[in-house]
């Protein structure tokens, strides 16, 4: 009996998996709200009524999506924020990005897109994300030397562009494509210096 509710836990997370792929593929060149659930069961070869065992809704979908994208990254960033010296954490976070474009560059492209998107449960999504991660900054940020003396306000500030920094260079990286890559690499490493240069003497 087990065995038979293992098949099918794992049948139905694999049909729930190609309910995401078959979206995101759609979603290359156009956004959510204008994606219709019949578009994505239709790709998968599943009745559009199998789409409700799996999601809510279109906008319960993006929010997964806004998971499958953002949530696998707290891990990595954080253990990038924690690398002892500002050139190989820097080195460590624009490569995480670089390599998150290369591998899901849909991903990126359908949160760049939905991150400002009519589809409010999906922006509200992303915007948690960021939260955390700000949040995340901010904690890894705290006990710092160079943070001596900064207050809370000062140090959302600091994460917020940190933040929004790592969402503009995945746009680049994706825009550019493989040729330009070492283009904004080099940009995003350079800017990201004179952020902590700044850090550095914000105080002065």
């Amino acid at each position: 009996m087990s065995h038979t509710v293992g098949i099918r836990q794992a049948q139905k997370q694999k049909t729930r998996q190609a309910l995401l792929d078959a979206a995101l593929g759609l979603l290359e060149e156009q956004s959510l709200s204008s994606l219709g659930l019949r578009e994505v069961t239709r790709a998968v070869g599943v009745a559009p009524t199998a789409f409700y065992r799996h999601f809510r809704d279109m906008a319960d979908l993006g929010v997964a999506l806004v998971e499958e994208t953002l949530g696998s990254l707290h891990v990595p960033i954080g253990q990038a924020l924690h690398t002892d010296g500002d050139e190989q954490r820097i080195e460590q976070a624009v490569a995480l990005i670089a390599e998150l474009v290369r591998t899901s560059p849909l991903h990126v492209r359908f949160v760049a897109r939905e991150r400002h998107g009519g589809v409010a449960p999906v922006r509200a999504a992303i915007a948690e994300q960021l939260r955390r991660f700000t949040d995340e900054v901010v904690r890894a940020f705290a006990d710092e030397p160079e943070s001596a003396g900064w207050n809370e306000g000062d140090l959302r500030m600091l994460a917020g562009v940190y933040v929004d920094h790592m969402m503009a260079t995945g746009y680049a990286f994706l825009e550019a494509g493989p040729q330009g890559e070492e283009r904004v690499a080099d940009t995003a490493r350079r800017q990201l210096r004179l952020i902590s240069l700044g850090r550095r003497h914000w105080l002065d």
